[in-house]
């Protein structure tokens, strides 16, 4: 019974109070823990059970999912909650986090008697908040089935990468898949500036490449949401800066060069220094301008 099953979410910003709220609707025990307490308190609505701390959120929990801001903030909630961490106990790591950090966190784990899944998900917001997330996966099959309620509760497919989580073929892939998002971002951001800055109409961009082989339905919706001056958060413009220190990273440990990358990576950085790191990714628009 899914009833039964007790999942600790350690992390709840945009992805994991998400996360936390379509395991709540599957029937899931969830218990929620935050490093900021006010953050976890809403999800109490949803029927998750909010924990004053790390440990006391992973005491007695079958499997706990970590969606936090990088590899550093993983390791500060692991650590946190060690001293309720029970052997045998399951953990899905779902945060973004750098090739070089994921053996790090499998020896964290192994440490500890828990058994690691390098687990990052694919989807913003939006899908996060309807259960239909894709995860990339890589850990022991012989569990597999214990975590099958929570991996249908939180996604619409689980791509297996292997047994070993700690090869971290699942986050080597998704820093590929991100690499490929931030730099449909940055395109559609110059897009929209570079024909505002013509004095042409960005809608009628949009309108000449719908349907053809240049579209894309990302292009549409990023594009939409500058040009309608909405930056709501789906993936912020400092998560993709992160992301993209990532990507690099990985690439350059094995002579691969990103000059597309590295250029989104600078557009990040002139934004969030114009002040919009908190705001929408499609915000990196604004470092096209001088203020």
């Amino acid at each position: 019974m899914t009833d039964h099953l007790a999942v600790a979410v350690l992390g709840t910003g945009i992805m994991g109070s998400a996360m936390a709220r379509t395991l709540s609707r599957a029937g899931l025990d969830v218990r929620v823990w935050n490093r900021t307490p006010a953050r976890a308190e809403p999800l109490a609505a949803d029927g998750a059970r909010v924990a004053s701390s790390a440990a006391e959120a992973v005491t007695g929990a079958d499997v706990v999912l970590t969606a936090v801001y990088d590899g550093a903030a993983v390791r500060d909630a692991f650590t946190a909650a060690a001293p309720g961490l029970g052997a045998g106990t399951l953990w899905l790591q779902a945060t973004t986090v750098g090739v070089a950090d994921v053996p790090a966190l499998a020896a964290l784990a192994a440490a500890h008697g828990v058994v690691f899944y390098d687990a990052p998900v694919l989807g913003t917001k939006g899908p996060a908040e309807a259960g239909q997330l894709a995860v990339l996966a890589a850990g022991p099959e012989e569990h597999r089935d214990r975590l099958r309620p929570v991996l249908d509760a939180i996604g619409r497919r689980t791509l297996w990468l292997g047994d070993d989580g700690a090869s971290a073929a699942a986050t080597r892939l998704k820093l590929v898949v991100n690499g490929w998002t931030l730099t449909l971002t940055g395109a559609a951001a110059e897009a929209v500036a570079l024909a505002q800055g013509l004095g042409a109409d960005p809608r009628a961009f949009l309108d000449l490449v719908s349907g053809g082989q240049m579209d894309t339905p990302y292009l549409h919706a990023k594009a939409g949401m500058i040009i309608d001056g909405d930056y709501t958060t789906s993936f912020s413009v400092d998560t993709g800066a992160k992301d993209a220190r990532l990507i690099i990273e990985a690439a350059e440990a094995e002579g691969v060069h990103l000059d597309i990358v590295a250029a989104v990576a600078e557009r990040f950085r002139r934004a969030r220094e114009l002040g919009h790191g908190d705001k929408d990714m499609a915000a990196s628009y604004f470092a096209s301008f001088d203020e």
